[in-house]
């Protein structure tokens, strides 16, 4: 299989027409349990002159045992880098795609505490949809762009950003639910998993509505 490596053709072509661009991704959106995470970076002119770090490509192509580095190398790369956060909870209230907003605009808020200015940015989503606007996101100048993150080298960024801090999230709750082997699964629908919440039902991580919807054969 041929691995197409992030450029930053795109970037460059943005930053011609705007100050800064900010890279959003999310990662964690089928998973049955735990949050939704969106990660977000911001680069300017002269990072998207620098040379992409090694190794950098969309989370799901790094190997798990690379992607910390990776990420961290990532985080050095560009200007500014945050992740935002939309609970179990928040997913089962207002849905997945209203979650992935909010946790969008929760991490470019980050950004702008560390100095970025979002109403000069253009963003670049991954996907063909725009969350972002929907939910607070007025004003940001928005462009959904399908395989971003295996195409961009500032969406890739964003997603092994995300990923890294998922992950650990993730492995975090597994210390105290051991059962449902969340520090291999991640959250997501593995059979271990699966046979858990049969055997044991949802913890309070767990998205209730995703989770039937998902994979109604376990209710």
């Amino acid at each position: 299989m041929t691995v197409i490596e992030p450029r930053l053709t795109l970037e460059r072509r943005l930053l011609r027409e705007h100050t800064m661009l900010i890279a959003c991704d999310e990662v964690g959106r089928g998973a049955l349990a735990g949050p939704v995470a969106v990660g977000a970076v911001a680069i300017d002119v002269r990072d998207a002159r620098r040379r992409v770090p090694q190794g950098l490509r969309d989370s799901k192509l790094v190997p798990a045992r690379r992607r910390p580095d990776v990420a961290s190398r990532a985080a050095a790369w560009v200007s500014a880098s945050a992740t935002g956060w939309a609970s179990a909870a928040e997913i089962d209230e207002v849905g997945i795609m209203r979650a992935l907003g909010a946790a969008a605009v929760r991490a470019i808020t980050e950004l702008q505490r560390a100095g970025a200015v979002p109403a000069d940015a253009i963003v670049l989503l991954d996907g063909n949809y725009d969350y972002i606007t929907p939910v607070g996101g007025i004003g940001l100048a928005v462009t959904p762009r399908v395989a971003a993150d295996r195409d961009c080298a500032s969406a890739a960024a964003a997603s092994v950003i995300a990923k890294v801090a998922r992950d650990e999230y993730m492995v975090g709750l597994h210390e105290t639910h051991p059962v449902y082997e969340w520090a291999h699964n991640k959250g997501y629908a593995s059979a271990v998993h699966q046979a858990a919440i049969r055997a044991h039902g949802l913890s309070r991580y767990h998205r209730s509505s995703w989770a039937i919807a998902a994979a109604p054969t376990l209710f």
